[in-house]
């Protein structure tokens, strides 16, 4: 078991540091919340890591994503997993770079904190809530679907909302009692899931009928479609972000931050080509019309193997809802850590060292669109909104090794090039969100408005306090 840190006894520090508290007695931890990273566990090692990004990355996308790039790009669907793994890897890169550097939990709020300042810090990490949240809601509202697919009596609003609210209490729960018991579960989820998927690729790329698929550029039906395409992908490939951002639950964050994302990625990756080509090469055009493209494929091979699938489609949506309520509500404690929100989201659990509010809102807030809204939707919204926090977080790698930042004293992750990967990871982002359409720019542009507005309110605020 691990020892809990001993919270630090040094001056506040604020913006991609932790804030630090005054020792505390044993009779004081017991009965008061604790404050900031120090109160944290550092319970998170390589492999756990490395879980906890695929499972948020294997979430709802990959159940809905075949048939949407089939009925967008035809044959030259997997084109469009090539460019997106061309575009993902950089910032994979960017991510493994900067978060070997920061070593305070917040993700890409601490990156761009640590690097640019308060603002900017800020800017990602509303950014990124939209885009959690968004991103929670429609995975809850497709798992809706996949359950009513199996248990039809779910399908009604009534029955519906009450199995959304059920979910959101078991992840709670669940996240309540511990990083350590989150964890684990994520893992044990990871497995679940992922066994079925690899091997629906592995089996059934020896039954792929190969005229139905095209690598060629000649058979992309036009540029504008590859760039649609690519939100979507860019969405499916999103998560690590999210698993990222418990940095001050890490243990050696410099060597397995690193590691777990790329490896992460890799699989990632190949896993989706694999799902993507199978069930191209077994449903042919019928795939571009299909609600449930993973389990239909799984079906064509073996009928009962469509039943396994929307069951590992229900295990897979809760996975990534794990994950990202676990990694979210670590930010949303960064932002109360830090003065952007109340100081009382900033607060861990004296018993299990969790921020039980942060777990609260978060949870709350995704609960309250999914029970409204979908998941083609949300998606858009969150993957315009995860490219953006992309963008920034490269450019913050790229500043964090040209000034050598090296928060916990440890040799960091160097990206090889110097400037040329993060500025390959920005030019991609940049083509992608050109794609968006003007609804989408202002969901996200109101969005950043408001916040802005939030930020500039509390910060004259504060300024009012230090004077009085």
């Amino acid at each position: 078991m691990a020892t809990p840190a001993r919270v630090g006894a040094g001056p506040v520090r604020r913006f991609g540091n932790f804030k630090g508290g005054r020792p505390m007695s044993d009779a004081t931890t017991t009965t008061k919340p604790l404050h900031g990273d120090a109160a944290l566990l550092r319970a998170v090692g390589s492999f756990a890591l490395t879980a906890a990004v695929i499972n948020v990355i294997v979430g709802g996308g990959i159940f809905r994503m075949p048939s949407a790039l089939s009925t967008q790009m035809g044959a030259a669907a997997p084109l469009a997993l090539v460019a997106g793994a061309l575009a993902i890897i950089p910032i994979a890169l960017c991510f493994a770079a900067i978060g070997s550097r920061v070593a305070a939990t917040g993700g890409p709020y601490t990156y761009l904190s640590a690097t640019f300042g308060q603002f900017a810090g800020f800017l990602a990490g509303a950014l990124m809530w939209i885009s959690n949240v968004a991103s929670s809601a429609g995975v809850a509202a497709a798992l809706s679907v996949q359950v009513a697919n199996l248990v039809p009596a779910f399908a009604p609003p009534v029955p519906r909302a009450l199995l959304l609210t059920a979910v959101y209490g078991a992840l709670f729960a669940l996240n309540a009692f511990g990083v350590k018991l989150g964890a684990r579960a994520i893992t044990t989820l990871a497995a679940l899931k992922l066994t079925p998927l690899f091997l629906l690729a592995g089996i059934g790329v020896f039954f792929v009928d190969w005229s139905h698929i095209s690598f060629s550029l000649a058979a992309v039906p036009s540029w504008s479609a590859l760039g649609a395409s690519m939100v979507l992908v860019m969405f499916a490939y999103s998560g690590m972000e999210t698993a990222l951002v418990p940095s001050g639950e890490l243990r050696d964050p410099a060597r397995n931050v690193p590691r777990a994302t790329v490896v992460a990625i890799l699989l990632v990756v190949l896993l989706y080509m694999g799902v993507q080509i199978v069930g191209q090469g077994l449903l042919g055009p019928a795939l571009g019309s299909s609600g449930v493209p993973v389990a239909d494929t799984a079906g064509a091979l073996w009928a009962p193997g469509r039943t396994l699938l929307l069951i590992t489609a229900c295990i897979s949506m809760t996975g990534f809802l794990m994950g990202n309520l676990l990694g979210t509500s670590r930010l949303v404690f960064a932002l109360g850590r830090d003065g952007f929100l109340p100081s009382a989201f900033g607060a861990v659990s004296a018993s299990h060292r969790v921020p039980l509010l942060a777990l609260i809102v978060h949870a709350g807030l995704a609960w309250l669109l999914a029970l409204g809204g979908t998941f083609d939707k949300l998606a858009l919204i969150s993957g315009g909104a995860i490219c953006l926090v992309y963008g920034l977080v490269s450019v913050a790698a790229w500043r964090g090794q040209r000034r050598d930042l090296r928060e916990r004293g440890d040799q960091p992750f160097v990206l090889p090039g110097g400037p040329l990967i993060p500025a390959m990871a920005v030019a991609a982002m940049i083509a992608i969100v050109t794609t968006l359409t003007g609804a989408e720019w202002q969901a996200i542009a109101i969005a950043l408005v408001a916040l802005v507005v939030l930020y500039a309110v509390r910060l004259v605020l504060a300024r009012r306090g230090m004077r009085a």
